[in-house]
């Protein structure tokens, strides 16, 4: 795979269909999340699709899976992370989140591409946003385990019991 962009969409693809079928008993697709409009009126406004969410009664994870060459963007020799990565993972949490409750999360999970490790959590006008990395220059077994760990810390920070997590 040549075209970053195709290797984007087997990630995203990889990662719904991993935590599909590991965790049955949450709920897992890729969802479109509805604008928050205070008139209705969303005419114009683009469709917002979510690579991958997560829920379990009114806990909910948005996850954006991001996969490119480079994890962070560099200006002036400052690393940071994409800013339209983070703005946009914040308006899916923040339309989701209409009751202001603070249960909807988001994630930026990037493949670990070039060595890079941003992952931190934010806390943000009540909402958890975290950036994680995915290393898979590994066997499966330890994707495995890397993906059940970003799994349990959001099952365990929502006080959500489940077997398979280690």
């Amino acid at each position: 795979f040549i075209d970053e962009q195709r290797m984007c969409r087997l990630y995203e693809k990889f990662i719904l269909e991993y935590y599909s079928k590991e965790f049955p008993d949450l709920d897992v697709r890729a969802s479109q999340i509805p604008w928050a409009l205070d008139d209705g009126v969303g005419t114009m406004l683009p469709v917002m699709q979510s690579d991958i969410t997560l829920s379990k009664g009114d806990k909910v994870l948005i996850i954006d899976a991001k996969y490119y060459t480079h994890t962070t963007q560099t200006q002036f020799d400052v690393h940071t992370l994409h800013s339209h990565n983070l703005y946009q993972i914040f308006a899916y949490v923040k339309n989701k989140d209409t009751e202001h409750s603070g249960d909807v999360s988001g994630m930026l999970l990037y493949a670990n591409t070039d060595g890079e490790n941003p992952d931190k959590d934010y806390l943000m006008d009540g909402n958890k946003i975290s950036v994680k990395t995915l290393d898979l220059d590994c066997d499966f077994a330890d994707v495995r385990s890397q993906l059940n760990a970003i799994i349990g810390i959001w099952l365990k920070d929502n006080g959500i019991t489940y077997d398979n997590v280690g």
